[in-house]
C-alpha cells in the first residue's frame, strides 16, 4: 500500500475491484495518515475510526455481493465540518456550537452514503466558515502540508490538507466567496465550486445563503466530476435547489479543446498581489494555446463594483447569526465579531441595490462567456502566507478573484499550475456560464493532462 496514499478515486476504486486492496485496507490507509500527520497538520475535527471501519468492511461485503454502488464504492472521503452528519459531532467550527451532535445528514451527505463512500471524519475550518486562512481561535490553526507553518486557505482548510496530505481521497468543501477554491490553490489540489444551486445546501450551515455553494476537493480534475455526478441533485429543501440536469462529465471531459477560445480578463484579476504568482499563471494560460486553443484578452463588467456589491450580499450574514450572538455573544472570537459588526452597516437599501447590480452583472458575464468557451485568471494573486505574519492586503487578495463567480452562480474550479519561488503552490481558476460544469471540468482536465503539477505532493513523514 505504501505510495498509494495519493492515488486518485479511480486508480483506488479500480484496485478494489482488481482484489489488489479492499475498502478496509484504503481506510486503515487514511487512518494511519492522520494519526501520522494530524498532531503537525490539524485537519480534522473529529476522526471516527471504528465507524469508517465498520463502513468500508459493509462495502467489501456489498461488493463481495455483488452489489456496487459505482466509483465512490469503498472511497473513504472525509466532510468539512460545516455540514451535517447524523449522530456525529458537528461544531462548525465553533465554540457555541462545540457540542452540536445533528440528528439528520445533510443531503450531499445522504448522496454520498447512496453512492458508496467511506467516512473518516469532520475537518477543521475557519470559525463558521468566515474566512480565509482556517485559523480558527478554538480548534487551533490548521497546517499547510508544503509548509506546516504556513495556513491552507480558507475557510475550506481541513479539507484541502486531508486530501493533499493523503489522509483523505476526497473531500467535501463549501465555497461562499472562494473557500474551497483558494485552499485548493494553498495546498497544491483541485477545488470545483459548482454552478449555484446544483448541488444542495440543506443541511449545511449556512453563511450568506445567496452565495453558498457545496462541492468537491480532490487529486485531480476527473476526480472532481466523478465526486460532482455523485452529489448533484434536486432538493425541494434546498433554497437554492434548480432544474437543470447536469450534464454526463466524465463522457465529455476527454473532448479536445483544439479550436476553443480561452478568454482572459485585461483588468481586475491580474491587479495587486504578487508578481510572482502571476506570471506563473500567465505562463500556464499558454498551455491551452499549445493545445490548439485559441486565447485572447477579454472585457468583462465592472467586477471593482461587484466586489462591492458581493460585500454587500455577505450582510445575510447578520440574519444567519443574529440570534447565536444575542444567545451568547462570548462563544464567538473577536475576530469574528468584527467581521459580524462590520456586516452590520450594510442598510436593506443598499442590499437592494446590489442585488439589482447582480443581475445585471451576472447576465453581462454571460454575454461575454457565450463568446468565448472558459475564462481562466488566477485563483488568487497571493500564495499561502506564515500563519503567524499575515500581510494585512492579502485579507483581499486571498478572495477578490474568486468570490465573483460565488457573486454570479457561475461554475470555476482551481487547479494546480506551478509553485512560487519559496515552493508553495499556485492555482489557475477557470470559469464558465452556468451550468457549464461539464466545459469548465473539460478545460481543466485538458491542462492538467499537458502539465506535471498535480503529480507533485508535499513531502511528509
Amino acid at each position: 500500500m505504501k505510495g498509494f496514499e495519493f492515488a486518485t478515486i479511480s486508480q483506488a476504486a479500480a484496485a478494489i475491484r482488481a482484489g489488489a486492496t479492499s475498502a478496509v485496507e484504503l481506510t486503515r490507509l487514511c487512518l494511519a495518515r492522520v494519526e501520522l500527520l494530524d498532531g503537525l497538520l490539524n485537519a480534522f475535527i473529529t476522526v471516527t475510526a471504528d465507524a469508517a471501519l465498520d463502513e468500508a468492511r459493509q462495502a467489501d461485503r456489498d461488493l463481495a455481493a455483488g452489489r456496487d454502488r459505482g466509483l465512490l464504492h469503498g472511497i473513504p472521503v472525509a466532510i468539512k465540518d460545516l455540514v451535517d452528519t447524523r449522530g456525529v459531532l458537528t461544531t462548525y467550527g465553533s465554540r457555541y456550537y462545540s457540542d452540536h451532535v445533528p440528528d439528520e445528514d445533510a443531503a450531499v451527505i445522504t448522496r454520498l452514503r447512496e453512492a458508496g463512500a467511506v467516512f473518516l471524519g469532520k475537518t477543521g475550518l475557519h470559525e463558521l466558515a468566515f474566512g480565509t486562512t482556517s485559523v480558527n481561535p478554538f480548534f487551533g490553526a490548521i497546517g499547510n502540508p508544503w509548509r506546516p507553518d504556513y495556513h491552507p486557505g480558507g475557510s475550506s482548510g481541513g479539507s484541502a490538507v486531508a486530501v493533499a496530505a493523503g489522509m483523505a481521497f476526497a473531500a467535501i468543501g463549501t465555497d461562499t466567496g472562494c473557500s474551497i477554491r483558494l485552499p485548493a490553490q494553498c495546498c497544491g489540489g483541485v477545488g470545483h465550486k459548482p454552478t449555484y444551486g446544483l448541488v444542495s445546501a440543506a443541511g449545511v450551515l449556512p453563511l450568506v445563503p445567496s452565495m453558498d455553494h457545496v462541492g468537491p476537493m480532490t487529486r485531480s480534475v476527473r476526480d472532481a466530476a466523478l465526486m460532482l455526478e455523485a452529489i448533484a441533485s434536486r432538493d425541494e429543501n434546498d433554497p437554492g435547489d434548480v432544474s437543470q440536469a447536469l450534464d454526463d462529465l466524465i463522457e465529455r471531459m476527454e473532448a479536445p479543446i483544439a479550436g476553443g477560445v480561452v478568454g482572459v480578463p485585461t483588468d481586475y484579476f491580474f491587479e495587486g498581489g504578487d508578481v510572482d504568482v502571476k506570471l506563473i499563471v500567465t505562463e500556464a494560460i499558454g498551455v491551452f494555446e499549445e493545445l490548439g486553443a485559441r486565447v485572447e484578452s477579454v472585457d468583462l463588467p465592472d467586477c471593482h463594483q461587484a466586489y462591492s456589491e458581493a460585500n454587500a450580499t455577505f450582510s445575510e450574514v447578520v440574519d444567519v447569526h443574529r440570534e447565536a450572538l444575542a444567545d451568547d455573544i462570548e462563544a464567538f472570537s473577536d475576530p469574528f465579531r468584527a467581521r459580524y459588526s462590520s456586516m452590520t452597516r450594510y442598510s436593506p437599501a443598499a442590499y437592494e441595490k446590489a442585488q439589482r447590480f447582480r443581475k445585471e452583472f451576472t447576465r453581462g458575464m454571460e454575454e461575454v462567456l457565450e463568446q468565448v468557451d472558459v475564462l481562466a485568471m488566477p485563483t488568487a494573486t497571493v500564495a499561502a502566507a506564515p500563519i503567524a505574519e499575515q500581510p494585512p492586503e492579502h485579507d483581499k487578495e486571498r478572495r477578490k478573484n474568486a468570490c465573483i463567480f460565488d457573486f454570479t452562480g457561475q461554475p470555476s474550479i482551481s487547479v494546480p499550475c506551478g509553485f512560487t519561488s519559496n515552493g508553495l503552490p499556485v492555482g489557475l481558476m477557470i470559469c464558465g456560464g452556468r451550468f457549464r460544469d461539464a466545459r469548465v471540468l473539460r478545460y481543466a482536465h485538458a491542462f492538467e493532462q499537458a502539465t506535471p503539477w498535480h503529480g507533485r505532493h508535499p513531502s511528509l513523514p
